[in-house]
């Protein structure tokens, strides 16, 4: 897409503090930290959000959830826990229309959820 701000960071149009990449994500700290780590996990393939997801896209989300939590081991958080979260559309909270996770931890998060 051609407006959308994550696609543009995939390209190397739009700069970021990359921390993982390979050729299905890309990794990144979040320019406006909520937690002592912050990263946005984001596919490279362009899409809105999970709602968009289809079976073909099974293989990437497996890789999503494995890579999130080798993100949270190599920051050091998993031990204590951490909160990874995606928001779905605009009343789910969503601000930028490409699937993103956010991988929060390194302090005692609030707001729990369940």
């Amino acid at each position: 897409m051609e407006d959308c701000v994550f696609c543009k960071i995939v390209k190397g149009e739009i700069p970021s503090d990359k921390v993982y990449e390979d050729k299905e994500v890309l990794v990144f700290r979040d320019i406006n930290p909520q937690a002592p780590v912050h990263f946005l996990l984001i596919p490279k393939k362009h899409m809105n959000s999970v709602a968009d997801m289809t079976e073909d896209d099974l293989s990437l989300m497996g890789h999503m959830i494995n890579t999130a939590n080798r993100m949270a081991v190599a920051a050091g958080i998993a031990g204590k826990g951490f909160r990874l979260v995606t928001n779905v559309g605009t009343e789910g909270g969503q601000g930028v229309l490409h699937l993103h996770w956010h991988i929060l931890g390194g302090r005692q998060l609030s707001g729990e959820l369940g």
